[in-house]
């Protein structure tokens, strides 16, 4: 039987919670209703398929993960758009990061079968999402403020079942 994998960065329950209330909104008023399954992070590694029985190899690899650098803090900085015809995205913007950059490609090293371009995003709308939506919320959103930050001190190595479920999690530090 085949899962579904990823890597991510999750900010703390309260900035997940204020996340939760932009994409309340997009499902309320833009018929957008997909972006409220999944809880606020930033992909280091995006989802892949692998057999069940071979999950160990998951592991392995993800524990091979370098991730002896210091912690590091994330600014969120308001919205930014993928502005998609076919799949347009709205998202919050993390001010331009080398650290964060940096941890992407320790574990690129891992994973090698990574696309190479990264593009760090915390979605709030997407896939059900039309485009005429999109430039209504967008016409909302592009003028809202919202900044916090939130320090990375570890990443999580989740598995689909039903719903996106931690399984492993590797501390970011010094050792």
């Amino acid at each position: 039987m085949k899962k579904l994998y990823f890597i991510a960065i999750y900010p703390p329950q309260q900035i997940i919670d204020e996340v939760e209330v932009f994409k309340q909104d997009l499902a309320i008023n833009y018929n957008n209703s997909k972006a409220v399954k999944n809880d606020a992070h930033i992909t280091l590694c995006p989802p892949f398929c692998r057999e069940l029985e071979l999950e160990n190899d998951i592991f392995v690899a993800f524990d091979k993960i370098d991730t002896h650098i210091s912690p590091f803090e994330i600014e969120l900085n308001g919205f930014r758009s993928f502005p998609n015809p076919k799949n347009p995205v709205l998202y919050i913007h993390p001010e331009e990061n080398i650290q964060l950059h940096d941890l992407y490609y320790r574990v690129k090293q891992q994973f090698r079968f990574m696309r190479s371009s990264f593009n760090p995003h915390i979605t709030i709308g997407y896939r059900d999402l039309s485009f005429e939506n999109y430039l209504k919320a967008w016409e909302i959103y592009k003028d809202t403020d919202f900044k916090t930050s939130f320090l990375v001190n570890k990443i999580l190595l989740l598995r689909h079942e039903g719903k996106w479920l931690p399984i492993a999690e590797k501390a970011v530090g010094i050792k």
